[in-house]
């Protein structure tokens, strides 16, 4: 198990060393498209609902229980990884992964909702029409297979329950790159959830071939002039540019390929030496003036020329030709030459005319003045320098145009007969036949000859655009048995009741006006409407209400009264019951049954599954909230009562032992006056500081042992008396406080007893007072004090003193 684990661990790393190296060559994206998702009754993988519970029987048509009454909030976790044999689902996804927001509630028609949604996507995701999409880019070379999971999930509400899987898919494929959509579905065993989705998988920008590895970027700058060919990634050159990189220019076409180069297309640069727009021209030696050449730097001269730089003219009279006037040119060699003229001209090119009249005769009875420089004097009608030119046109200078008739005359000297369509003296002048515009419904007029024509606007024709186009004259566009009625250029469609539109192609909705009542359903028809009643209600409009009473349910003469979809029947003394069916008698054998409603549908005997309502479930929900919550309010307030009165007692009791206290002390006061009387020579000194009273013994001492010492001198006790009884009047108060705070700690003090033993009211009863002497913790200084008895045998009986914080004394 461990080899198998280590052998696919290295096959990932290998894997993924492989996509890394590859990353720099090749680059696109894989596209998952969702089409559909299907889970009707909101259940979760599991088949327990994803939130709420089901609100159906089980005898649903799915056969697997109802609908749950909360929807699932849906959302996708996609997964794409290489290809394996056996998909681990669990693994990492080698190729990319995504998960979607909750996209909706149990099942998504990712089509229709994309169609009617006009906001755009995210950068993950393509909202398009066709469904959602989500793209998985990758940098490597596209291996072809690979393997995917498609898991869907269910999003709560509630942050600390999580995600429940809902939907969970995997499966190998394999797929060249390409723009087309590849679709492809998935149903579960059970039938509760299906998937009808499409992928693809598309190179980026630059990227060809099977598995986007072709890289070819289209350019044109000096390292290359081309695009890139689809699907492969081929290079194209751009026009005039050839080449493996189509980086060398294609010259002008017939650019001598020696003589001639190019740096540009359509272009042809000359090498040194020649010339020309193809580079076939050799240059001549400078100053070359007639020669040619077939190399460069060549000079041949021409026919008639020579010399070095074949300048000089050998044959002048056909190079120059100077002879004017039909003279004949003679050479004379070294570019020289003579001109033979006509009897008419004269000079050295025969460039001047003979003025005598014997040369120049006048035409046209002209008469000729002068031997040099001679002039003709012409008749009326001609001029010229010989009257050769006659001012009077006649026929025979065909005058007329346009195929017109000429006529000569004696006293304009011709006339021009126009055709139809011109006039005019020699017929020039076309007619203008649109000068008055025959066009009717606003054509436009074109002269022509002899003619016009009219260009009608749309929706006429004829001659004259007198006819109206009829536009319902072909097949009637109007649909659903409308009737069109022709319009100029147009039509308009006459519908039958129950439809509209410019075509009458829309269906009237009549169920827009909600003319259902009670809850009813409204179906619409052509030109109609079906209500779906609500039970207890029928009609049209389901406006009627259903009388379930009028099929007298109720039995044994009990009232029936009408309710919407029930009834309720009121049962006569000794009977009960539904329809109170039940006699007195049997309602002694079976528990009493209140008056109860009734319905139709509990009359036909049919188990009604009517599922629970929306208010219905937000009661229960309501209630099981606020149960528990007002269970958990009565104990807090319950608590919080009895804290309350545990304190107030608290308060009384310790109000009554406050009072108990005071009334011990008041008494034991009163007590111990009367031992002082009795007592007033038996004094104890308090050598701590505590104040002491002039009479009787002075109980303030702290809690100290007392033990017997000896005698103290009545001198020294007399200096002790005269030292208190200056701090007495200071340490009154002080002392008073002390004195019962001290009297409380006497628990098992018997006073009675101590009362009786130390009576001093008869004065026969103390017959013996003998001095003691006592000492506190060896910090008191004790006087002389006296012990009551009785009787002389008595006499050393001392106080009944039972606590340790009051005086012990020694007799």
């Amino acid at each position: 198990m461990a080899a198998s684990s280590l052998i696919s661990l290295v096959c990932l790393v290998f894997t993924i060393f492989c996509l890394a190296s590859m990353q720099v060559s090749a680059s696109g994206v894989f596209e998952l498209r969702f089409d559909r998702f299907q889970n009707e009754l909101g259940r979760d993988a599991k088949g327990h609902c994803c939130d709420g519970f089901k609100t159906s029987s089980p005898s649903s048509s799915s056969g697997t229980g109802g609908r749950c009454s909360e929807a699932c909030r849906t959302q996708f976790r996609v997964c794409l990884k290489h290809y394996q044999t056996s998909i681990d689902l669990s693994g990492v996804c080698t190729y990319g992964d995504f998960s979607t927001p909750v996209l909706g509630e149990n099942s998504l028609d990712f089509s229709a909702a994309a169609a009617n949604s006009s906001s755009s996507v995210n950068a993950n995701k393509d909202n398009a029409a066709n469904g959602y999409t989500v793209r998985l880019p990758f940098e490597f070379s596209w291996p072809g297979t690979f393997s995917l999971i498609i898991e869907a999930y269910h999003q709560s509400s509630n942050t600390t329950t999580g995600k429940v899987l809902v939907m969970q898919m995997a499966t190998q494929r394999w797929m060249d790159s390409s723009n087309a959509w590849k679709a492809d579905s998935y149903s579960d065993a059970d039938g509760l959830h299906a998937l009808n989705y499409s992928y693809r998988v598309k190179c980026d920008e630059h990227y060809y071939g099977d598995g986007c590895a072709n890289l070819c970027r289209p350019r044109d700058d000096k390292f290359g002039h081309y695009t890139c060919s689809e699907p492969s990634g081929d290079k194209v050159c751009l026009p005039g540019w050839s080449g493996e990189y189509c980086s060398k220019a294609i010259c002008l076409p017939g650019c001598h390929d020696e003589h001639g180069f190019c740096n540009d297309p359509n272009e042809c640069l000359c090498k040194l030496g020649w010339q020309g727009k193809l580079c076939d021209q050799c240059i001549r030696y400078p100053g070359c003036l007639h020669g040619s050449c077939q190399q460069p730097w060549q000079c041949y001269c021409n026919e008639g020329w020579g010399g070095l730089f074949c300048n000089q003219d050998l044959n002048y009279c056909t190079n120059h030709k100077p002879c004017k006037n039909g003279g004949t040119c003679f050479n004379t060699g070294q570019g020289s030459y003579t001109c033979t003229c006509s009897a008419e001209y004269t000079g050295t090119d025969c460039e001047l005319v003979k003025d005598d009249c014997t040369v120049i005769p006048c035409l046209n009875g002209g008469t000729c003045s002068g031997e040099t420089n001679a002039t003709c004097n012409c008749p009326t009608g001609f001029h010229g320098r010989r009257c050769e030119t006659s001012t009077q046109q006649t026929c025979t200078d065909n005058p007329c145009l346009h195929g017109a008739t000429c006529v000569d005359t004696t006293d304009k000297g011709y006339m021009c007969l126009c055709p139809d369509g011109f006039d005019g003296a020699n017929c020039g002048h076309q007619v203008d036949d649109c000068a008055v515009n025959r066009c009717q419904n606003g054509g436009s007029c074109v002269d022509k000859v002899n003619g016009f024509k009219c260009i009608c606007p749309a929706g006429f024709t004829g001659p004259l655009c007198q006819t109206d186009i009829d536009d319902c004259q072909t097949d009637n566009p109007c649909l659903n048995g409308g009737s069109c009625a022709d319009l100029v250029n147009s039509f308009r469609c006459l519908c039958v009741p129950g439809f509209t539109g410019s075509l009458c192609q829309t269906n009237v909705d009549d169920c827009l006006t909600k003319p259902c009542s009670n809850g009813g359903q409204c179906h619409d028809l052509v030109n109609d409407f079906r209500c779906t009643c609500k039970p207890g209600f029928a009609g049209k409009d389901c406006s009627q209400e259903v009388n379930e009473c009028s099929s007298r349910p109720c039995l044994n003469g009990a009232t029936c009264i009408d309710r919407i979809n029930e009834y309720k029947c009121v049962c006569p003394r000794g009977y009960s019951g539904l329809r109170c069916e039940r006699s007195a008698a049997a309602a002694k054998l079976n528990a009493t049954a209140p008056t109860v409603l009734g319905s139709a549908s509990r009359l036909s005997n049919v188990p009604s599954d009517a599922s629970l309502s929306v208010a219905q479930i937000v009661m229960i929900a309501t209630i099981s909230t606020a149960v528990p919550l007002i269970a958990i309010v009565s104990c807090v307030v319950i608590v919080c009562l009895k804290k309350r009165r545990q304190k107030e007692q608290m308060r009384s009791d310790e109000e009554a032992r406050r009072q108990n206290e005071q009334n011990v002390v008041h008494s034991i006061s009163k007590k111990m006056d009367k031992m002082d009387k009795c007592l007033e020579e038996h004094r104890i000194i308090n050598t701590l500081d505590f104040p002491s009273t002039g009479k009787g013994k002075a109980i303030n001492e702290p809690d100290y042992a007392v033990v017997q010492t000896k005698d103290v001198s009545p001198h020294h006790h007399h200096q002790q008396q005269q030292q208190q009884q200056q701090q007495q009047q200071q340490q009154q108060q002080q002392y008073n406080i002390h004195r019962t705070s001290k009297a409380l700690n006497v628990e098992t003090f018997n006073s009675d007893k101590l009362l009786n033993s130390s009576s001093c009211q008869s004065k026969e009863v103390i017959s013996s007072c003998e001095p003691t002497y006592v000492t506190l913790d060896k910090r008191l200084s004790v006087t002389p004090s006296v012990t009551c008895s009785s009787s002389p045998s008595e006499h050393k009986r001392p106080f009944p003193l039972q606590h340790e914080d009051v005086l012990a004394t020694s007799v």
